[in-house]
């Protein structure tokens, strides 16, 4: 594989593709039937999703799974987005909750320049997931934090960067404080890929590198597999306990395991 980033070397890359991968932790730990069930799942949704969406009980088992296993992964992407700018010139990653707890610095002694507000030479980020994660007072807060910065730095811009913004986009940001709409030309809301454009003077940098992730995300679970790929029990359970049934229909002996999951000290569920 040819390496054409020119803002990160492959070595630096691959490395941090491999901690975000670590950082999903005890998700990757393989699913028995125990902790499929740990908060009690829903056996009439699972009935509902099956049947409407025509799937078989492997299949919507496995979703269960992911989706189990999603819930808490975004803030393992959030690691990514955030961390690999410490691989990146000019970029600095403060320690979680330093530095006045900004995601990322980016600093360039040649300046930094700002539409419709000139040059400066820092820039202090605050960085979200999505465009809509933040409600009116969160927003309002992160809005005062930048507004304090620049009380305390006339030569600096704030930028709150979204990794999936609504748009491509380097614009002013306006938000509601104490019921007044704000707004100020060196805070800005800014779309991951004019964040990289910024840092990296590539206009199409986010680009390629959403162009090699893939092939190294794919390299680096091969390496991994022994350690990282999961071993889900939890179908092989259901058929287990569904054998014991007196039920004649499969596909309705797999359905009465699944009830057993959320209804088994319900009356008529219990084999007394």
């Amino acid at each position: 594989m040819m390496w054409n980033l020119t803002f990160i070397s492959e070595e630096d890359f691959t490395s941090h593709v491999k901690a975000t991968i670590e950082k999903y932790g005890e998700k990757l730990e393989s699913f028995d039937l125990k902790r499929f069930n740990k908060n009690i799942i829903d056996p009439i949704k699972l009935i509902f999703d099956k049947t409407v969406y025509q799937s078989s009980w492997e299949e919507i088992v496995s979703n269960e799974i992911f989706r189990q296993r999603d819930k808490s992964n975004n803030n393992d992407i959030g690691y990514f987005h955030q961390r690999i700018f410490q691989y990146i010139k000019n970029c600095h990653v403060p320690p979680n909750g330093e530095e006045g707890g900004w995601d990322v610095i980016y600093e360039n002694p040649d300046g930094i320049s700002i539409p419709d507000a000139g040059i400066v030479h820092t820039v202090y980020v605050e960085m979200k997931n999505k465009h809509n994660t933040m409600n009116s007072a969160s927003a309002g807060k992160t809005f005062i934090k930048m507004q304090n910065q620049l009380l305390n730095d006339d030569d600096c811009a704030c930028f709150l960067v979204e990794a999936i913004a609504q748009r491509s986009q380097n614009i002013k940001w306006e938000t509601t404080v104490d019921k007044k709409k704000v707004g100020h030309k060196l805070i800005r809301r800014v779309s991951l890929d004019k964040f990289y454009a910024l840092v990296t003077g590539q206009e199409d940098a986010f680009y390629q590198m959403c162009m090699i992730l893939p092939s190294v995300i794919e390299k680096v679970v091969k390496e991994l597999e022994g350690t990282i790929v999961p071993h889900d029990t939890v179908i092989d359970e259901l058929r287990a306990m569904a054998s014991e049934q007196n039920i004649e229909s499969e596909d309705l002996a797999i359905a009465m395991a699944v009830y057993m999951l959320g209804f088994g000290s319900y009356k008529g569920f219990t084999k007394k």
